[in-house]
C-alpha cells in the first residue's frame, strides 16, 4: 500500500480549511485517511499551520510521499529538515542531541523570520490605514471649504438683493407719480372734446 501525505479539504465554499493527513494513495481526496497530522488554514495572513512534527516525520520515515502542496507545508514547518537530520542519525553521521540542537536552531531562525514578516504586514496595514485617514481628512477639508464658499456666496447674493430693493423703492414711488401726471393731462383733454 502506498501512503501519501496530502491535504483533505474542509470548510465552506470560498473559505477552504484543510486537514493534513496520511492516507492511502487510492483513497478519495476527502475520503478515509490513516492518521490526521495537522491543519492548514490559508484564509489568514500568514497562513495558519498546526502540524504534529513527530508524527509527520514518522510517516516520512515509513516512506510516505507528500504531495507538492503538502511538501511545501512540511518544509515550511521543518518536518523535512528533521527527517533529513534523523536520516543522518540512522547513518551514524549525527547524534540525537546534535539533531535536536540543529533543529531548535533552525526553528528559532524560522520563527524570527515569520515574526518579522508579521510585523512588516502589520506596519503595512497601519500605513495604509493612515494614508486612507489622511485622504479622508483632505477630502473632508475640501468639502468643508467648498461649503463655506457656497455659504459666503449665498450670503453675498442675499445682501446684494436686499440693498438694491432698498434703493429701488424710492425710484418706484417716483415713477407712479410721473405716470399719474400724464393720465391727468389726458383726462381734461378728453373732457374738452
Amino acid at each position: 500500500m502506498s501512503v501519501k501525505i496530502r491535504l483533505q479539504r474542509h470548510g465552506k465554499k470560498g473559505k477552504p480549511f484543510y486537514w493534513i493527513v496520511a492516507a492511502d494513495a487510492r483513497a478519495k481526496r476527502d475520503g478515509r485517511y490513516l492518521q490526521k497530522l495537522g491543519t492548514y488554514n490559508p484564509n489568514t495572513n500568514p497562513a495558519t499551520i498546526n502540524l504534529d512534527i513527530d508524527k509527520s516525520v514518522k510517516w516520512l520515515q515509513f516512506g510516505a510521499q507528500p504531495t507538492d502542496t503538502a511538501r511545501n507545508i512540511l518544509s515550511y514547518k521543518g518536518v523535512l529538515m528533521k527527517n533529513h537530520l534523523k536520516n543522518g542519525v540512522r547513518k551514524g553521521a549525527l547524534t540525537e542531541e546534535q539533531v535536536e540542537e540543529k533543529f531548535e536552531q533552525w526553528l528559532s531562525e524560522k520563527s524570527s523570520s515569520i515574526d518579522s514578516k508579521k510585523s512588516s504586514l502589520e506596519k503595512e496595514t497601519q500605513l495604509q490605514k493612515k494614508k486612507a485617514l489622511d485622504l479622508e481628512k483632505e477630502v473632508s477639508a475640501k468639502r468643508k471649504a467648498k461649503a463655506e464658499e457656497a455659504l459666503a456666496a449665498e450670503e453675498e447674493a442675499s445682501t446684494a438683493e436686499e440693498a438694491p430693493t432698498a434703493e429701488e423703492a424710492p425710484a418706484a414711488e417716483e415713477a407712479p407719480a410721473a405716470e399719474e401726471a400724464p393720465a391727468a393731462e389726458e383726462a381734461p383733454a378728453a373732457e374738452e372734446k
